[in-house]
């Protein structure tokens, strides 16, 4: 892949990743004074994941605007509150907590090994908040050229105007572009636009998911 120019880079589960969430929620419980244990926290996150994906609220659109984002969370968030008073409000804290975004082990090492050889960066994610906050906390904003965010730019993956959006940042031709993701579906979008695409295996926060394959590539 000699003629690649740039790199797009998917967040969550790429480049950084949030504790699951059974284990935040029997951690904020908790800090909350109520503990409860792992097997109640499964439950109740289990809860959440499943409300989160019903027909009914897949129809409001979470990842184009922020405002949605934030007020569908607080209320799916807010299911947990049947378990811990106050449960809903800390987990909908800890997860737009850029400190509790933890980077993978080499997430460092990439960036910055792309920015010495001058190949391009751009991110690309699905989300309706900032995540520019994670890079920023972390020191990985001079290594970023440019962010795709779904609410910013009006499309998600798998669609592949987001790709071509997220190319046209960088200045680069899809043709010249990698994406490296970890979800098979919003991500293996970017071959529809023209691009190839590296798809990494899950592995928990902070631990060695395979992101250095890509500087061999290159």
């Amino acid at each position: 892949m000699t003629n690649i120019r740039a790199v797009l880079f998917d967040f969550g589960n790429t480049l950084f990743a949030h504790d699951p969430l059974p284990a935040t929620i029997a951690r904020l419980a908790d800090e909350l004074g109520a503990p409860i244990d792992s097997k109640r926290a499964g439950a109740v996150a289990a809860e959440i994941d499943a409300a989160a994906h019903t027909s009914a609220e897949l129809m409001h659109p979470r990842d184009l605007d922020s405002a949605v984002w934030q007020a569908r969370w607080a209320l799916l968030y807010g299911l947990a509150d049947d378990e811990v008073a106050g449960l809903g409000a800390a987990l909908l804290a800890d997860m737009h907590d850029p400190d509790r975004w933890v980077p993978f082990a080499d997430t460092g090492v990439v960036l910055g090994a792309l920015r010495a050889s001058g190949v391009r960066v751009g991110v690309v994610s699905n989300t309706g908040w900032n995540v520019r906050t994670a890079f920023a906390r972390h020191g990985f904003t001079d290594l970023i050229d440019s962010y795709t965010l779904s609410y910013e730019a009006g499309c998600t993956k798998p669609d592949p105007r987001i790709f071509a959006t997220a190319c046209s940042a960088l200045g680069v031709d899809p043709a010249h572009t990698l994406m490296v993701g970890d979800d098979p579906r919003a991500d293996s979008g970017a071959v529809a636009a023209g691009m190839r695409v590296l798809l990494l295996p899950p592995t928990p926060p902070g631990t060695d998911n395979a992101l250095s394959t890509v500087l061999p590539l290159l």
